[in-house]
């Protein structure tokens, strides 16, 4: 842990805080456009303006890829091409799941709780298909030990967690419970007890 450079924590809590802000952002852009695939195209806007104007700049115009590993590897093959496009779909594919999993949830448990149920679903789920992925089909030939007891016992709590949040989702307070609560507020009660002059 002491190894790593500070920039990794910066940037994955960036990372963290871009992805974790992403199901909010999109429940607010849905509720004001008024149609959760007008909210996705305007996603799709900010993908091209900040994943293609970008790496482009770096790449095109100022003849510089900072995140080059070597030099002699560049390359624009097919094959290499559509490794690239399919981590786009890949992504593209999950905000639309995103999308359609908040307008579902709203739909089910209300606009409050939907948002708030999405998120944590998705993001306990992601890592572990993102660990398990990574040490079967994208290995690429690299060995790596057995993991220990510890490693399953991480995703047996990962996939418990997920449990936990759909089992105990916050609820939405209603207006009658909202008017009763008030009502037997102390301050409500203190008011009834005190006879008018």
């Amino acid at each position: 842990m002491g190894d790593i450079k500070w920039t990794v924590w910066a940037f994955v809590s960036g990372a963290a805080l871009s992805w974790g802000i992403y199901v909010p952002l999109v429940h607010d852009a849905t509720a004001k456009l008024g149609s959760n695939l007008r909210a996705f195209l305007m996603v799709g806007v900010a993908y091209f303006l900040v994943a293609v104007l970008v790496p482009g700049i770096f790449i095109f115009l100022l003849k510089s890829d900072p995140t080059a590993k070597d030099l002699s590897k560049l390359n624009w093959s097919g094959g290499s091409l559509v490794s690239g496009l399919l981590a786009g779909v890949s992504g593209a594919v999950g905000a639309l799941c995103v999308i359609f999993a908040t307008r579902d949830a709203v739909a089910s448990v209300g606009p409050i709780v939907g948002p708030l149920l999405v998120a944590p679903l998705v993001f306990a789920g992601a890592p572990i298909i993102n660990t398990l992925a990574s040490i079967t089909i994208f290995a690429h030939g690299k060995k790596f030990e057995a993991p220990s007891p510890v490693f399953y016992i991480g995703l047996a709590l990962a996939a418990a967690g997920m449990v936990t949040v759909m089992v105990n989702k916050p609820k939405e307070v209603k207006a009658a419970n909202a008017a009763s609560a008030a009502a037997a507020s102390p301050s409500a009660v203190n008011k009834a007890a005190v006879p008018e002059k």
